[in-house]
């Protein structure tokens, strides 16, 4: 016999059978043991989720001769021939090949004979959105008034397409996504049948990447499988085949791109470029992690909601401290929009390491949703000391000693203390001094006024709080004293003042400046 594929092979034959869709499948049970069966049914929902299997358990229900609790027996003829595909009562209809008004006609014509056997004809039309207007109309009537021997059961995954018209005909049905723990478990139940050996960590992989689909479930673990026969499938396995990537790696690259170390976030796409990864499947998969890390974010009770082992959900509360929030949506749309992208592109690895600089360099882009991220990379910068870029961190290298050797710089020579000689010259050419100073230096210390101190201090006095709360930092005072010693050559002690409220400067200070024609002499007590 020929293999047959995992969903075929085994697709479900009683309702019992039927796994994620307990609401649909309870009130099918209910409406054949009561006899209170439908002319019309409309079954919508993505693919894979058992519309057409429910469909076909169906039309074995509704002519089993001898149901069982609302399900098909499985052993009567009637039952065997619709199971083989024999049976002339369920007609099988695909709409995308047959979406002509000509097909609903022979259809018209069909309905007018009575079923061979059973006590229905059910008409099974797959992907009906794909018919023509000309199709839909051709069907209203039949649809709404079909012989009292006569199902329709229309099959769609695009329910928006169908017009408004055959809706109002049919008895609609939403088939939702099927969970990953029902996903796992039916995985599971398939393996063990199988006589199979395979890592729990790698059914569960398997069962999300179906995305709700247990069609798609079992095709990737079929794919699995055969690629590696006769050997337990490891996590490491379903990765290698379907070209994921581990979260650690994640964890990694999210790491260095709060880092915004670029060269090792390059590093990682390289090696991930190299075992054969999917680039799609990464950025996708990358901006699941990045929804978990959110959710963990938003929330300290979401390990039922979240996917995760417990090692994983420990590592994501720890990054969960490290990343801001506004910063991790902005990750999260940027990801989000690169997957859409990376289906169509032809230089997948070029925009993936694009998309992840701009991400280490938010300076980069001009959007306003980088703002944040920007000013948090200049507080970085400024808290590491590294604002002044590789200048200000340059080491003296003497080309006269042994080759490649470094020296520390020169401590600067003492100076002499300032005399009151100097207080007076420096009181003197102070405004031509304070013009090589900082600009915003420079513009508060044209309000200043000068006065003099004890020891031969000089008071620089501002005429309100926020000048001297200005001027008398330890950078901006520094930034004086050093100006006033490359004209002097001698040490002098400064001191910043501010006028009392309500008072005037002459009333608590000696203007200096008024007075360097005079002898200034402060006496000690």
């Amino acid at each position: 016999m020929s293999y047959m594929a995992l969903y075929r092979k085994f697709r479900p034959n009683e309702f019992e059978d039927v796994k994620g869709q307990d609401a649909i499948v309870r009130t099918f049970k209910n409406q054949i043991e009561a006899d209170r069966i439908g002319h019309a049914y409309l079954f919508c929902g993505t693919r894979g989720t058992g519309k057409t299997t429910v469909a076909k358990i169906f039309a074995k229900a509704v002519n089993c001769e001898h149901p069982v609790d609302g399900s098909p027996c499985g052993e009567c003829a009637v039952c065997k021939a619709i199971a083989a595909g024999n049976s002339m009562n369920v007609i099988e209809i695909d709409a995308a090949s047959n979406n002509g008004v000509d097909n609903i006609r022979e259809i018209r014509e069909e309905v007018a004979y009575r079923p061979t056997e059973g006590r229905y004809k059910v008409y099974i039309i797959d992907e009906v959105h794909m018919l023509s207007i000309g199709a839909f109309n051709a069907l209203l009537k039949t649809l709404e008034e079909p012989p009292e021997y006569v199902i329709f059961i229309l099959a769609t995954t695009e329910a928006h397409k169908i017009p408004v018209t055959i809706l109002s005909r049919c008895q609609r049905y939403d088939f939702k996504r099927i969970s990953i723990e029902t996903i796992s478990a039916r995985l599971q139940e398939l393996i063990n049948k199988e006589g199979w050996d395979v890592e729990e960590k790698a059914v569960r992989y398997i069962a999300r990447m179906g995305d709700g689909s247990m069609r798609d479930a079992l095709s990737l673990l079929d794919q699995c499988a055969a690629f590696y026969i006769g050997q337990k499938l490891t996590y490491d396995h379903v990765l290698e085949v379907l070209g994921a990537v581990d979260t650690v790696v994640f964890s990694r690259l999210l790491r260095k791109i709060l880092d915004r170390d670029v060269h090792s976030v390059v590093e990682i796409v390289d090696e991930l470029v190299m075992q054969g990864r999917e680039l799609s499947q990464l950025s996708a998969d990358f901006t699941w992690y990045l929804r978990n890390l959110l959710l963990v974010r938003s929330s300290d009770d979401m390990e039922d909601v979240l996917d995760v082992s417990s090692e994983n959900l420990a590592r994501l509360k720890e990054e969960a401290q490290m990343i801001e929030d506004d910063a991790l949506i902005r990750y999260i749309r940027v990801f989000s929009d690169l997957t859409s992208q990376l289906k169509y592109s032809t230089q997948k690895r070029v925009m993936l390491e694009v998309a992840l600089i701009k991400l280490c360099r938010p300076a980069m882009e001009t959007n306003p949703d980088t703002l944040l991220d920007r000013l948090r990379a200049i507080e970085e910068k400024l808290e590491n000391g590294d604002f002044m870029g590789n200048a200000a961190r340059e080491r003296i290298v003497y080309v006269n000693g042994p080759e490649g050797a470094e020296q520390e710089p020169k401590k600067k020579p003492e100076l002499p203390e300032a005399l009151n000689e100097d207080v007076k010259q420096v009181a003197k050419d102070f405004r031509k001094l304070t013009s090589d100073a900082s600009p915003m230096l420079r513009n508060y210390l044209k309000q200043a006024r000068l006065s003099a101190g004890e020891g031969n201090r000089l008071l620089i006095v501002l005429p309100d709080a926020v000048g001297a709360g200005v001027v008398g930092t330890e950078e901006h005072k520094e930034e004086i004293r050093n100006l006033i010693e490359s004209k002097i050559g001698k040490k002098l002690d400064i001191d910043v003042r501010q006028v009392e409220e309500g008072r005037r400067f002459e009333d608590s200070f000696v203007d200096i400046e008024k007075l360097i024609n005079m002898d200034i002499v402060v006496e000690d007590d």
